[in-house]
């Protein structure tokens, strides 16, 4: 045990002494310098006291992408004669008017000579999420306008249109019904035959028309089929004729991009025309009736783009036609292209094209055209084979507008009006005895023909807005007519036209149309033969004109025919003379 202390003990002091004996290592270490790789492995983070270390700028280099590019201006200068010279540090403002306030609805009542009432009136209401609906009303009347004429020639006009519409979530809907009342008198006995007082007395004159039309469209925006119309329309008269005309159309667009083509549809119209009808007895022999019908199916696509500075339109119409009443039918086939190319844009547009179109007649559509006639119409289809035309038009001086066109037009079975055989003194050829004469049996209505012809006419007309207060304008128009078997395009002129002004204040307003018709040949009717009438130009001149009190209230004045020129649109029927109306016109937004 005590030799085991002895040898510990001695260990701790040579151990101890060895300490004592020992070289500074950490001194030495600190004095020695020596290469090394030194390698930061975390970021530099200076301190303030280090900022006195930078001794120069430093040069920062950034890529061609981060350098500023400079701008570069071109200009398109167009040579512009103007003398206008801005006054500095004044704002030139452009005179826009004062903005019209627009109601939902309007009254206008007015009267003239002849004692002749008139009245107009509209009515609309909309509410949000809710129908809308509106109509309108006119009536006008006159008694016996026309100087010196045998027979009554008064007349007049009453109709309604209503409507009724909403828009829905994903398509928008239209139901409709318009309906009007005409009153018109065969007043135009031929001046070459003396009538007998008597058979005067006998004459029933009168002729009321009576239209009554239900019609409905539905809209589909942004589908393959657009929208669909349909109507059914009944039409009558006081002479026991009657006439049923339906219609349905469609309206499709054919997207391109199915056939990998970027451009814009192709529009697709079809329609299906159906129209039924018949006449109480035939002019020549009072026991015959006249039926007619005819159902006819349409297809008309179109295609509208640009082509550099080309517009173009590239379309045709095709329409197959049935007469149901002779079992036939006959296809039609027509153009309808336009191109239109700016030689300077907006100051020279040249444009052409080739058009054509089916014209499905009726007893309605001739009486519109021509109350006179009797109803004892043939009824055909006529067909415009082609119409191929061109021109300019553009813009000169900022507010000059012109447009010429010329044309060359080819048309087979064109109706004309011809004026009726008469019953002198109550006798008439071809008519079976006993048989009562009606009022359109004595020269004095139009029965209906029907010839191809080619027309070869010269439009042009020119506009100039001398300021937004004033207007002018001019057409004028020249056709020269070659028919197969008539001698003349009856009652076609070769000259027409018309000159208008307008010119408008915050207050008043006023306008002028002064027409001017060429000479033209009337036909007269001599059993199948047939006498040329002449029928001499005219110019009617009319004026309106009128004064704002307020926005609420207006008073109107137009005067027709200020010449008082006793002219004739058909033969025998002299239009009315000097005729003045004046009355007030009340704009409102709702009664309650």
């Amino acid at each position: 045990m005590k030799r085991g202390i002895v040898v510990v003990v001695t260990l701790f002091a040579v151990s101890l002494s060895m300490a004592q004996n020992k070289p500074n290592t950490e001194k030495s270490k600190d004095t020695i310098i020596k290469t090394e790789v030194v390698e930061v492995v975390t970021s530099y983070a200076p301190k303030v006291t280090d900022a006195f270390k930078i001794k120069k700028k430093p040069v920062i280099k950034l890529s061609d992408k981060a350098k500023r590019k400079s701008l570069e201006y071109k200009l398109k200068s167009i040579p512009v004669t103007s003398k206008f010279k801005p006054k500095s540090g004044v704002l030139k403002g452009i005179d826009i008017g004062d903005r019209e306030r627009l109601f939902d609805n309007y009254l206008s009542l007015g009267f003239g000579n002849n004692i002749t009432p008139f009245l107009e009136a509209y009515f609309q209401n909309t509410n949000a999420f809710e129908y809308e609906y509106g109509g309108k009303i006119n009536f006008i009347s006159s008694q016996d306008p026309v100087k010196d004429a045998i027979l009554s020639s008064s007349y007049y006009n009453a109709s309604i249109d209503l409507f009724l519409k909403q828009e829905m979530r994903y398509f928008d809907w239209k139901v409709g019904f318009n309906a009007y009342r005409n009153k018109y008198n065969w007043y135009g006995l031929p001046s070459d035959i003396v009538f007998l007082d008597t058979t005067i007395s006998t004459i029933e004159e009168d002729q009321t028309y009576q239209y009554y039309n239900m019609f409905g469209s539905i809209f589909f925006p942004g589908r393959a089929t657009e929208e669909i119309n349909t109507s059914v329309a009944y039409f009558t008269d006081n002479q026991d004729s009657d006439e049923i005309h339906a219609d349905v159309d469609a309206k499709f667009a054919v997207s391109l991009g199915r056939f990998g083509l970027n451009y814009e549809d192709l529009e697709v119209r079809t329609s299906l025309n159906f129209i039924l009808g018949s006449f109480d007895r035939s002019y020549l022999d009072p026991l015959q009736k006249i039926n007619y019908s005819f159902a006819t199916a349409g297809v008309h696509p179109s295609y509208a783009f640009s082509l550099k500075d080309f517009d173009i339109k590239l379309g045709a119409k095709a329409y197959y036609s049935f007469d149901l009443e002779n079992t036939e039918g006959k296809f039609f086939a027509y153009p309808d292209v336009e191109v239109n190319y700016p030689i300077i844009p907006r100051f020279a547009n040249i444009y052409a094209g080739a058009k054509g179109d089916l014209t499905v007649n009726s007893y309605e559509s001739f009486s519109k055209e021509n109350p006179y006639v009797s109803p004892t119409l043939n009824i055909q289809q006529s067909s415009e084979a082609f119409d191929a035309f061109g021109g300019f038009r553009g813009i000169l001086s900022g507010n000059l507008n012109y447009n010429v066109r010329a044309s060359f037009k080819k048309e087979e079975s064109k109706a004309f009006f011809v004026l009726n055989e008469s019953a002198s003194n109550g006798i008439a050829i071809g008519f079976p005895s006993g048989i009562l004469f009606r009022g359109y049996n004595y020269g004095n209505s139009f029965d209906v023909i029907y010839d191809d012809i080619t027309t070869v006419g010269f439009f042009g007309e020119i506009t100039y807005d001398f300021s937004r207060k004033l207007n002018l304008g001019l057409n004028a128009e020249f056709n020269s007519y070659d028919t197969n078997t008539q001698s003349e395009a009856w009652n076609l002129p070769q000259i027409k036209a018309d000159v208008f002004a307008n010119y408008k204040v915050k207050k008043w307003y006023a306008g002028a149309n002064l027409y001017f018709v060429g000479d033209r040949k009337g036909a007269q009717r001599n059993g199948t033969t047939f006498t040329a009438v002449d029928l001499d130009g005219y110019i009617d001149l009319n004026l309106n004109g009128g004064y704002h009190f307020n926005d609420l209230f207006s008073v109107f004045l137009q005067a027709n025919n200020i010449t008082n020129s006793s002219y004739q649109r058909y033969t025998n029927f002299n239009a009315q003379g000097f005729q003045i109306i004046g009355g007030f016109i009340w704009k409102f937004d709702s009664l309650f």
